[in-house]
């Protein structure tokens, strides 16, 4: 039987307490989306273990604070950025991941259009840097596999949801958002059938406003309606790419 006070789990009697011996993070994949590229935000540690590597900007969890309050103020203390999209998309719990001991990290992901915010390095983050998702240095931890499975989140989310817009401009044209989903999903869209399908969407507000300083003939502006998508899923809506 028991002691009092004393807590068990399994036919093994191993105390309850031996399995509250490991740490739990979050490690933040936070996408941008520059001149046609899509690009991840790194940090270059300032603190052991990999000091001087880059990495997904993480830290520990307070044992007090909720995990979506965590992320929250991880992502602020180590790049700056705040009030941003986030969203929880997969928990890594390989035993021998971190080698100061058990530590399961959870993994969320974020979207920021790279002209609406500018990320600064702080708290012990030595640097801060925007990478091409195609072109990344080695990373710390595993985090390699956390962002390959951060990537495959963000191009099956943008077809079936408009979380994509996150990544534009508040006003942008058809052009605009044809080549960011072309460059998250590395497909190449038939013009007409793509301007058609967005358009009959009715999630597009047409402003009457054009490009200013461009070359060629200005295109015209549009804007997401986010209301209006809201509304449509209330009805039972779909986006679909």
């Amino acid at each position: 039987m028991n002691s009092p006070g004393h807590y068990f789990l399994s036919e093994n009697n191993i105390p309850f307490s031996d399995y509250l011996k490991f740490g739990l993070s979050i490690d933040c994949v936070v996408f941008g989306y520059n001149e046609g590229r899509v690009q991840v935000l790194l940090i270059e540690r300032n603190a052991e273990p990999y000091k001087n590597n880059w990495a997904l900007p993480g830290e520990l969890v307070s044992i007090d604070t909720n995990l979506e309050d965590a992320a929250n103020d991880i992502l602020q203390n180590l790049t700056g950025l705040s009030n941003i999209f986030m969203e929880q998309f997969f928990t890594f719990g390989s035993v021998d991941r971190h080698p100061a001991g058990r530590v399961t990290t959870v993994g969320y992901y974020s979207l920021v259009g790279s002209s609406k915010y500018k990320p600064i390095a702080s708290s012990w983050a030595k640097s801060i840097k925007w990478f091409d998702i195609s072109d990344l240095p080695n990373l710390a931890f595993d985090h390699e596999q956390i962002l390959q499975k951060g990537i495959n989140t963000l191009k099956r989310r943008v077809r079936y949801r408009p979380v994509g817009f996150e990544l534009l401009a508040n006003k942008f044209t058809l052009s605009e958002l044809q080549d960011l989903y072309e460059a998250i999903l590395d497909y190449k869209f038939d013009k007409p059938n793509f301007r058609k399908k967005i358009l009959s969407m009715d999630l597009l507000i047409q402003l009457d406003e054009f490009q200013e300083n461009v070359s060629h003939r200005p295109a015209k502006l549009f804007m997401f309606d986010e209301t209006r998508y809201k509304q449509l899923r209330e009805d039972g809506f779909v986006f679909d790419i």
